[in-house]
Protein backbone atom coordinates (compact mmCIF):
# COMPACT_ATOMS: atom_id res chain seq x y z
CA UNK A 1 0.00 0.00 0.00
CA UNK A 2 2.90 2.79 0.70
CA UNK A 3 5.51 3.79 -1.84
CA UNK A 4 9.75 4.18 -1.50
CA UNK A 5 10.58 7.52 -1.47
CA UNK A 6 12.03 7.51 -5.34
CA UNK A 7 8.56 6.31 -6.28
CA UNK A 8 6.91 9.13 -4.22
CA UNK A 9 9.44 11.77 -5.85
CA UNK A 10 8.59 10.20 -9.70
CA UNK A 11 5.05 10.58 -8.95
CA UNK A 12 5.17 14.64 -7.80
CA UNK A 13 7.20 15.28 -10.46
CA UNK A 14 4.92 13.90 -13.13
CA UNK A 15 2.05 16.08 -11.36
CA UNK A 16 3.58 19.02 -11.42
CA UNK A 17 4.77 18.77 -14.90
CA UNK A 18 1.27 18.02 -16.28
CA UNK A 19 -0.73 20.39 -13.89
CA UNK A 20 1.80 23.47 -14.87
CA UNK A 21 1.55 21.98 -18.42
CA UNK A 22 -2.16 22.11 -17.82
CA UNK A 23 -2.78 24.67 -16.76
CA UNK A 24 -0.19 27.67 -18.83
CA UNK A 25 -2.20 25.51 -22.12
CA UNK A 26 -5.53 26.96 -20.48
CA UNK A 27 -4.01 30.23 -19.64
CA UNK A 28 -2.74 30.54 -23.12
CA UNK A 29 -5.93 29.46 -25.00
CA UNK A 30 -7.89 31.71 -22.70
CA UNK A 31 -6.50 34.55 -23.64
CA UNK A 32 -6.79 34.21 -26.71
CA UNK A 33 -10.71 33.07 -26.04
CA UNK A 34 -10.49 29.61 -26.71
CA UNK A 35 -11.96 26.86 -24.28
CA UNK A 36 -9.44 26.25 -21.87
CA UNK A 37 -9.86 22.62 -22.35
CA UNK A 38 -8.36 22.78 -25.46
CA UNK A 39 -5.18 24.29 -24.07
CA UNK A 40 -5.13 22.19 -21.38
CA UNK A 41 -5.12 19.29 -23.97
CA UNK A 42 -2.49 20.98 -26.41
CA UNK A 43 -0.50 21.28 -22.75
CA UNK A 44 -0.43 17.36 -22.55
CA UNK A 45 0.24 16.69 -26.36
CA UNK A 46 3.71 18.97 -25.78
CA UNK A 47 4.55 16.21 -23.33
CA UNK A 48 3.16 12.68 -25.27
CA UNK A 49 4.62 10.98 -27.97
CA UNK A 50 4.10 13.68 -30.44
CA UNK A 51 6.16 16.48 -29.42
CA UNK A 52 8.59 15.28 -26.13
CA UNK A 53 8.62 11.78 -27.41
CA UNK A 54 9.73 13.06 -30.88
CA UNK A 55 12.64 14.84 -29.44
CA UNK A 56 13.53 13.09 -26.63
CA UNK A 57 11.73 9.68 -26.01
CA UNK A 58 13.93 8.50 -23.09
CA UNK A 59 12.71 11.76 -21.17
CA UNK A 60 9.18 11.11 -21.85
CA UNK A 61 9.05 7.58 -20.93
CA UNK A 62 10.25 8.39 -17.51
CA UNK A 63 8.17 10.48 -16.68
CA UNK A 64 4.94 9.20 -18.06
CA UNK A 65 6.07 5.41 -17.89
CA UNK A 66 2.56 2.95 -19.17
CA UNK A 67 3.54 0.80 -15.41
CA UNK A 68 4.64 0.64 -12.80
CA UNK A 69 3.87 2.51 -9.09
CA UNK A 70 3.58 5.98 -11.12
CA UNK A 71 1.91 4.95 -14.25
CA UNK A 72 -0.81 3.21 -12.17
CA UNK A 73 -1.12 6.17 -9.77
CA UNK A 74 -1.30 8.48 -12.53
CA UNK A 75 -3.93 6.07 -14.21
CA UNK A 76 -6.04 6.67 -10.89
CA UNK A 77 -5.50 10.49 -11.05
CA UNK A 78 -7.38 10.35 -14.14
CA UNK A 79 -10.12 8.21 -13.58
CA UNK A 80 -10.56 10.30 -10.91
CA UNK A 81 -10.56 13.80 -13.08
CA UNK A 82 -12.56 12.36 -15.23
CA UNK A 83 -15.68 10.72 -12.34
CA UNK A 84 -15.56 14.85 -11.26
CA UNK A 85 -15.82 16.19 -14.80
CA UNK A 86 -18.68 14.07 -15.10
CA UNK A 87 -19.98 14.71 -11.78
CA UNK A 88 -19.84 18.67 -12.63
CA UNK A 89 -21.45 18.12 -15.88
CA UNK A 90 -23.87 16.04 -13.70
CA UNK A 91 -24.58 19.50 -11.85
CA UNK A 92 -24.80 21.27 -15.29
CA UNK A 93 -27.71 19.47 -16.04
CA UNK A 94 -29.66 19.23 -12.65
CA UNK A 95 -33.33 21.16 -13.04
CA UNK A 96 -32.83 23.34 -16.25
CA UNK A 97 -36.28 24.16 -17.67
CA UNK A 98 -36.84 26.85 -20.11
CA UNK A 99 -40.52 28.08 -20.76
CA UNK A 100 -39.80 30.19 -23.70
CA UNK A 101 -38.63 28.84 -26.88
CA UNK A 102 -40.11 25.39 -26.04
CA UNK A 103 -40.93 24.92 -30.14
CA UNK A 104 -37.76 25.88 -31.49
CA UNK A 105 -36.40 23.01 -28.27
CA UNK A 106 -38.54 20.20 -29.35
CA UNK A 107 -37.80 20.42 -32.81
CA UNK A 108 -33.99 21.32 -32.34
CA UNK A 109 -33.28 18.77 -29.49
CA UNK A 110 -35.67 16.12 -31.74
CA UNK A 111 -34.28 16.54 -35.12
CA UNK A 112 -31.02 17.31 -34.02
CA UNK A 113 -30.29 14.40 -31.82
CA UNK A 114 -32.33 11.40 -34.07
CA UNK A 115 -31.21 12.58 -37.33
CA UNK A 116 -27.15 12.37 -36.58
CA UNK A 117 -27.52 9.29 -34.45
CA UNK A 118 -29.28 7.41 -37.34
CA UNK A 119 -26.95 8.63 -39.81
CA UNK A 120 -23.99 7.49 -37.54
CA UNK A 121 -25.26 4.16 -37.09
CA UNK A 122 -25.92 4.21 -40.96
CA UNK A 123 -22.76 5.21 -41.73
CA UNK A 124 -20.68 2.99 -39.82
CA UNK A 125 -23.22 0.09 -40.47
CA UNK A 126 -22.54 0.96 -44.29
CA UNK A 127 -18.81 1.64 -44.54
CA UNK A 128 -15.86 -1.03 -43.12
CA UNK A 129 -15.23 -0.03 -39.65
CA UNK A 130 -13.47 -2.82 -38.32
CA UNK A 131 -9.94 -0.90 -38.96
CA UNK A 132 -11.42 1.35 -35.63
CA UNK A 133 -12.43 -1.12 -33.38
CA UNK A 134 -10.41 -2.59 -30.49
CA UNK A 135 -10.22 -6.10 -28.86
CA UNK A 136 -13.36 -5.57 -27.14
CA UNK A 137 -15.42 -3.39 -29.94
CA UNK A 138 -18.13 -4.99 -31.77
CA UNK A 139 -19.92 -4.04 -34.65
CA UNK A 140 -22.79 -2.67 -32.95
CA UNK A 141 -20.89 -1.30 -30.19
CA UNK A 142 -18.82 0.71 -32.35
CA UNK A 143 -21.99 1.66 -34.45
CA UNK A 144 -22.97 3.37 -30.73
CA UNK A 145 -20.20 5.05 -30.48
CA UNK A 146 -19.66 6.23 -34.20
CA UNK A 147 -23.41 7.74 -33.83
CA UNK A 148 -22.97 9.49 -29.92
CA UNK A 149 -20.01 11.30 -31.94
CA UNK A 150 -22.11 12.72 -34.68
CA UNK A 151 -24.69 13.30 -32.07
CA UNK A 152 -23.68 14.88 -29.16
CA UNK A 153 -23.44 18.66 -28.24
CA UNK A 154 -21.24 20.30 -25.53
CA UNK A 155 -22.63 22.09 -22.16
CA UNK A 156 -19.61 22.88 -20.57
CA UNK A 157 -17.65 24.19 -23.63
CA UNK A 158 -20.52 25.99 -25.27
CA UNK A 159 -21.67 27.70 -22.02
CA UNK A 160 -18.03 28.65 -21.22
CA UNK A 161 -17.88 30.30 -24.47
CA UNK A 162 -21.09 32.19 -24.16
CA UNK A 163 -20.69 33.58 -20.86
CA UNK A 164 -17.67 35.02 -21.54
CA UNK A 165 -19.47 36.26 -25.30
CA UNK A 166 -21.84 37.98 -22.68
CA UNK A 167 -24.79 36.17 -23.93
CA UNK A 168 -25.57 33.60 -21.34
CA UNK A 169 -28.90 35.03 -20.16
CA UNK A 170 -30.03 35.50 -24.17
CA UNK A 171 -33.08 32.89 -25.19
CA UNK A 172 -30.32 32.41 -27.86
CA UNK A 173 -28.23 30.67 -25.17
CA UNK A 174 -31.44 28.94 -23.27
CA UNK A 175 -32.45 27.08 -26.03
CA UNK A 176 -28.85 25.79 -26.68
CA UNK A 177 -28.53 24.82 -22.75
CA UNK A 178 -31.66 23.15 -23.02
CA UNK A 179 -31.00 21.25 -26.03
CA UNK A 180 -27.58 19.99 -24.79
CA UNK A 181 -28.61 19.04 -21.64
CA UNK A 182 -31.16 16.75 -23.39
CA UNK A 183 -28.19 15.19 -25.35
CA UNK A 184 -25.78 15.00 -22.75
CA UNK A 185 -27.98 12.45 -20.69
CA UNK A 186 -29.05 10.50 -23.86
CA UNK A 187 -25.26 10.03 -24.09
CA UNK A 188 -24.56 8.64 -21.11
CA UNK A 189 -27.08 6.09 -21.35
CA UNK A 190 -25.87 4.74 -24.60
CA UNK A 191 -22.63 5.06 -23.44
CA UNK A 192 -23.21 2.83 -20.91
CA UNK A 193 -24.78 0.24 -22.88
CA UNK A 194 -21.94 0.70 -25.43
CA UNK A 195 -19.80 -0.30 -22.07
CA UNK A 196 -21.46 -2.63 -20.95
CA UNK A 197 -21.70 -4.50 -24.41
CA UNK A 198 -17.71 -4.69 -24.19
CA UNK A 199 -17.44 -5.53 -20.98
CA UNK A 200 -19.73 -8.97 -21.73
CA UNK A 201 -16.89 -9.54 -24.78
CA UNK A 202 -13.87 -8.49 -21.75
CA UNK A 203 -11.87 -10.92 -19.74
CA UNK A 204 -12.16 -8.18 -17.06
CA UNK A 205 -15.67 -8.51 -16.24
CA UNK A 206 -17.15 -7.52 -13.37
CA UNK A 207 -20.98 -6.31 -11.77
CA UNK A 208 -24.38 -8.01 -11.71
CA UNK A 209 -24.53 -9.18 -15.15
CA UNK A 210 -21.09 -10.30 -15.66
CA UNK A 211 -22.47 -13.02 -12.24
CA UNK A 212 -25.51 -13.96 -13.43
CA UNK A 213 -26.47 -12.65 -16.69
CA UNK A 214 -26.18 -14.01 -20.27
CA UNK A 215 -23.25 -13.42 -23.25
CA UNK A 216 -26.08 -13.11 -25.92
CA UNK A 217 -26.56 -9.69 -27.37
CA UNK A 218 -30.12 -9.37 -26.99
CA UNK A 219 -30.41 -9.55 -23.41
CA UNK A 220 -26.76 -7.40 -22.81
CA UNK A 221 -28.49 -4.69 -24.65
CA UNK A 222 -31.79 -4.71 -22.91
CA UNK A 223 -29.77 -5.04 -19.64
CA UNK A 224 -27.48 -2.31 -20.22
CA UNK A 225 -30.56 -0.04 -21.54
CA UNK A 226 -32.97 -0.61 -18.88
CA UNK A 227 -30.92 -0.04 -15.80
CA UNK A 228 -29.04 2.89 -16.16
CA UNK A 229 -32.29 4.55 -16.82
CA UNK A 230 -33.91 2.74 -13.94
CA UNK A 231 -30.84 3.60 -11.85
CA UNK A 232 -31.53 7.28 -13.34
CA UNK A 233 -35.16 7.41 -12.68
CA UNK A 234 -34.86 6.15 -9.06
CA UNK A 235 -31.90 8.54 -8.18
CA UNK A 236 -33.85 11.98 -9.38
CA UNK A 237 -36.75 10.85 -7.90
CA UNK A 238 -35.14 9.46 -4.33
CA UNK A 239 -32.28 10.91 -4.67
CA UNK A 240 -32.39 14.73 -3.82
CA UNK A 241 -34.68 14.22 -0.68
CA UNK A 242 -32.77 11.49 0.31
CA UNK A 243 -29.42 13.34 0.22
CA UNK A 244 -31.15 16.78 2.12
CA UNK A 245 -32.66 14.46 4.77
CA UNK A 246 -28.98 12.66 5.34
CA UNK A 247 -26.79 15.57 5.79
CA UNK A 248 -29.42 17.40 8.18
CA UNK A 249 -29.53 14.31 10.59
CA UNK A 250 -27.77 14.42 13.72
CA UNK A 251 -26.49 11.51 13.48
CA UNK A 252 -24.65 12.49 10.16
CA UNK A 253 -21.24 13.21 11.47
CA UNK A 254 -19.74 13.53 8.47
CA UNK A 255 -21.77 16.28 7.20
CA UNK A 256 -21.48 18.04 10.28
CA UNK A 257 -17.19 17.94 10.29
CA UNK A 258 -16.91 17.71 6.30
CA UNK A 259 -19.56 18.78 3.96
CA UNK A 260 -17.25 18.35 1.18
CA UNK A 261 -15.81 14.65 2.71
CA UNK A 262 -20.16 13.96 2.95
CA UNK A 263 -20.56 15.01 -0.87
CA UNK A 264 -17.28 13.03 -2.13
CA UNK A 265 -18.54 10.18 0.33
CA UNK A 266 -22.14 9.93 -1.53
CA UNK A 267 -20.14 10.36 -5.21
CA UNK A 268 -18.11 7.86 -4.92
CA UNK A 269 -21.08 5.66 -3.33
CA UNK A 270 -23.22 6.16 -6.18
CA UNK A 271 -20.21 5.27 -8.46
CA UNK A 272 -19.41 2.26 -6.47
CA UNK A 273 -23.07 1.17 -7.04
CA UNK A 274 -23.18 1.37 -10.59
CA UNK A 275 -19.66 -0.27 -10.62
CA UNK A 276 -22.04 -3.60 -9.13
CA UNK A 277 -24.67 -2.77 -11.08
CA UNK A 278 -22.05 -3.49 -13.69
CA UNK A 279 -22.78 -0.21 -15.28
CA UNK A 280 -19.54 1.91 -15.81
CA UNK A 281 -18.79 3.92 -12.96
CA UNK A 282 -19.28 7.50 -14.78
CA UNK A 283 -22.77 7.00 -15.05
CA UNK A 284 -22.70 7.50 -11.57
CA UNK A 285 -21.01 10.35 -11.19
CA UNK A 286 -23.39 11.86 -13.33
CA UNK A 287 -26.32 11.30 -11.54
CA UNK A 288 -24.34 12.46 -8.07
CA UNK A 289 -24.41 15.67 -9.72
CA UNK A 290 -27.64 15.69 -11.05
CA UNK A 291 -28.90 14.43 -6.95
CA UNK A 292 -26.53 16.36 -4.90
CA UNK A 293 -25.66 19.75 -6.42
CA UNK A 294 -28.79 21.34 -5.94
CA UNK A 295 -29.14 20.98 -2.31
CA UNK A 296 -30.03 23.86 -0.41
CA UNK A 297 -28.73 26.27 1.90
CA UNK A 298 -25.38 28.33 2.27
CA UNK A 299 -23.02 25.34 3.79
CA UNK A 300 -24.52 23.45 1.22
CA UNK A 301 -23.51 25.82 -1.87
CA UNK A 302 -19.78 26.37 -0.01
CA UNK A 303 -19.14 23.08 -0.07
CA UNK A 304 -20.17 21.97 -3.57
CA UNK A 305 -17.83 25.39 -4.24
CA UNK A 306 -15.12 23.83 -2.51
CA UNK A 307 -15.51 21.02 -4.53
CA UNK A 308 -15.91 22.66 -7.68
CA UNK A 309 -12.58 24.41 -7.26
CA UNK A 310 -10.56 21.50 -6.35
CA UNK A 311 -11.71 19.66 -9.16
CA UNK A 312 -10.96 22.58 -11.68
CA UNK A 313 -7.65 23.13 -9.91
CA UNK A 314 -6.09 19.67 -9.99
CA UNK A 315 -7.98 17.00 -11.10
CA UNK A 316 -10.14 18.04 -14.26
CA UNK A 317 -6.75 19.68 -15.48
CA UNK A 318 -4.48 16.28 -14.92
CA UNK A 319 -7.26 14.36 -16.70
CA UNK A 320 -7.17 16.69 -19.60
CA UNK A 321 -3.24 16.78 -19.85
CA UNK A 322 -3.39 12.93 -19.44
CA UNK A 323 -5.95 12.61 -22.47
CA UNK A 324 -3.57 14.89 -24.34
CA UNK A 325 -0.23 12.49 -23.18
CA UNK A 326 -2.38 9.78 -25.00
CA UNK A 327 -2.51 11.64 -28.25
CA UNK A 328 -0.21 10.64 -30.66
CA UNK A 329 -0.78 12.54 -33.99
CA UNK A 330 2.69 11.05 -35.64
CA UNK A 331 2.08 6.95 -35.44
CA UNK A 332 -1.85 7.15 -34.48
CA UNK A 333 -3.62 9.59 -36.48
CA UNK A 334 -5.07 8.71 -39.72
CA UNK A 335 -5.78 12.48 -41.57
CA UNK A 336 -7.95 10.96 -44.37
CA UNK A 337 -10.20 9.23 -42.14
CA UNK A 338 -10.60 12.40 -39.96
CA UNK A 339 -11.07 15.16 -42.93
CA UNK A 340 -14.25 13.05 -43.87
CA UNK A 341 -14.93 12.16 -40.45
CA UNK A 342 -15.05 15.50 -39.72
CA UNK A 343 -16.99 16.79 -42.41
CA UNK A 344 -19.69 14.05 -41.61
CA UNK A 345 -20.02 14.87 -37.86
CA UNK A 346 -20.59 18.48 -38.97
CA UNK A 347 -22.35 18.34 -41.86
CA UNK A 348 -24.98 16.13 -40.17
CA UNK A 349 -25.33 17.53 -37.37
CA UNK A 350 -24.89 21.72 -38.12
CA UNK A 351 -28.00 20.71 -40.82
CA UNK A 352 -30.01 18.40 -38.35
CA UNK A 353 -29.82 21.29 -35.89
CA UNK A 354 -31.07 23.90 -38.62
CA UNK A 355 -33.54 21.95 -40.35
CA UNK A 356 -35.06 21.43 -36.99
CA UNK A 357 -34.93 25.38 -35.82
CA UNK A 358 -36.29 25.92 -39.56
CA UNK A 359 -39.85 23.90 -39.15
CA UNK A 360 -39.54 25.48 -35.63
CA UNK A 361 -40.12 28.28 -37.56
CA UNK A 362 -36.85 30.34 -37.06
CA UNK A 363 -34.78 32.52 -39.09
CA UNK A 364 -32.33 31.05 -41.55
CA UNK A 365 -29.89 33.07 -39.75
CA UNK A 366 -30.98 32.03 -36.45
CA UNK A 367 -31.02 28.08 -37.64
CA UNK A 368 -27.43 28.70 -38.84
CA UNK A 369 -26.43 30.32 -35.19
CA UNK A 370 -28.00 27.42 -33.47
CA UNK A 371 -26.56 24.84 -35.80
CA UNK A 372 -23.08 25.98 -35.53
CA UNK A 373 -23.73 26.50 -31.42
CA UNK A 374 -25.02 23.01 -30.81
CA UNK A 375 -21.88 21.31 -33.06
CA UNK A 376 -19.36 21.66 -30.32
CA UNK A 377 -18.61 18.69 -28.76
CA UNK A 378 -15.69 19.48 -25.90
CA UNK A 379 -16.30 17.89 -22.82
CA UNK A 380 -18.86 14.95 -23.47
CA UNK A 381 -16.84 13.90 -26.53
CA UNK A 382 -13.60 13.91 -25.33
CA UNK A 383 -15.60 11.85 -22.10
CA UNK A 384 -16.93 9.41 -24.84
CA UNK A 385 -13.40 8.73 -26.59
CA UNK A 386 -11.82 8.86 -22.68
CA UNK A 387 -13.95 5.73 -21.82
CA UNK A 388 -14.53 4.09 -25.11
CA UNK A 389 -11.01 3.82 -25.76
CA UNK A 390 -10.16 2.96 -22.12
CA UNK A 391 -12.67 0.01 -22.52
CA UNK A 392 -11.04 -1.22 -25.56
CA UNK A 393 -14.06 -0.23 -27.88
CA UNK A 394 -12.24 1.57 -30.24
CA UNK A 395 -8.51 1.59 -31.01
CA UNK A 396 -5.54 4.49 -30.88
CA UNK A 397 -6.27 6.01 -33.94
CA UNK A 398 -10.22 6.54 -33.53
CA UNK A 399 -9.46 7.77 -29.71
CA UNK A 400 -7.12 10.08 -31.78
CA UNK A 401 -9.69 11.37 -33.99
CA UNK A 402 -12.61 11.54 -31.36
CA UNK A 403 -10.65 14.27 -29.42
CA UNK A 404 -10.14 16.28 -32.48
CA UNK A 405 -13.23 16.35 -33.73
CA UNK A 406 -13.99 17.73 -29.90
CA UNK A 407 -11.16 20.39 -30.13
CA UNK A 408 -11.66 21.41 -33.73
CA UNK A 409 -15.74 21.89 -33.16
CA UNK A 410 -15.33 23.65 -30.09
CA UNK A 411 -13.25 26.10 -31.50
CA UNK A 412 -14.90 26.56 -34.98
CA UNK A 413 -17.86 27.82 -32.37
CA UNK A 414 -16.36 29.86 -30.22
CA UNK A 415 -14.98 31.37 -33.55
CA UNK A 416 -18.57 31.71 -35.39
CA UNK A 417 -20.17 33.07 -32.04
CA UNK A 418 -17.31 35.17 -31.45
CA UNK A 419 -17.51 37.02 -35.27
CA UNK A 420 -21.43 37.20 -34.37
CA UNK A 421 -21.27 39.11 -31.38
CA UNK A 422 -18.64 41.23 -32.61
CA UNK A 423 -20.34 42.42 -35.35
CA UNK A 424 -23.14 43.31 -33.25
CA UNK A 425 -25.66 41.14 -35.04
CA UNK A 426 -28.41 39.34 -33.10
CA UNK A 427 -27.80 36.10 -32.70
CA UNK A 428 -31.96 35.14 -33.12
CA UNK A 429 -33.04 37.97 -35.11
CA UNK A 430 -36.40 38.76 -33.96
CA UNK A 431 -35.78 37.78 -30.20
CA UNK A 432 -35.76 40.52 -28.04
CA UNK A 433 -32.72 40.58 -25.77
CA UNK A 434 -30.21 39.02 -28.17
CA UNK A 435 -27.47 41.41 -27.78
CA UNK A 436 -24.76 40.55 -25.65
CA UNK A 437 -22.70 43.20 -23.20
CA UNK A 438 -24.84 44.14 -19.95
CA UNK A 439 -23.24 42.80 -16.72
CA UNK A 440 -26.27 40.63 -15.96
CA UNK A 441 -25.10 38.48 -19.10
CA UNK A 442 -21.63 38.03 -17.50
CA UNK A 443 -23.08 36.07 -14.15
CA UNK A 444 -21.98 32.98 -13.74
CA UNK A 445 -25.45 30.89 -14.64
CA UNK A 446 -22.75 27.51 -15.32
CA UNK A 447 -20.32 26.39 -13.69
CA UNK A 448 -17.18 26.22 -15.80
CA UNK A 449 -16.27 23.07 -16.11
CA UNK A 450 -14.89 23.03 -19.17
Amino acid sequence: MSLEAAEVAHLLLALIVLLTAAHAGGHLFARMRQPQVIGEIAGGLVLGPTVLGEFAPGVRHWLFPSGGATGSVLGAFYQLGMLLLVYLTGAELRARRESRGRRTITYAAVSGLALPFASGLAVASAVHTGDLAGPNGSPAALALVFGMAVAVTSVPVISRIMLDLGILRTLFARIVLAVAVVEDILLYVVLAVVLGMAQARGADAYGLWASYGSGELVPTVAYFTVAPLLFLTLSRWLGPRLFVRLSRSRANVLERRSPLAFRLVVVFLLCAACAGLGIDPIFGALVAGMCVAGAPGAAAERSQETLRQVSLGFFVPVYFAIVGVKLDLVRHFDPVFFCWFLALACLVKSASVWLGARLAGESSAAARNLAVAMNARGGPGIVLASVAFGAHVINEEFFTSLVLLSIVTSQFAGFWLGRTVAAGKPLMPGSPGERAGSEADREPLVEDVR
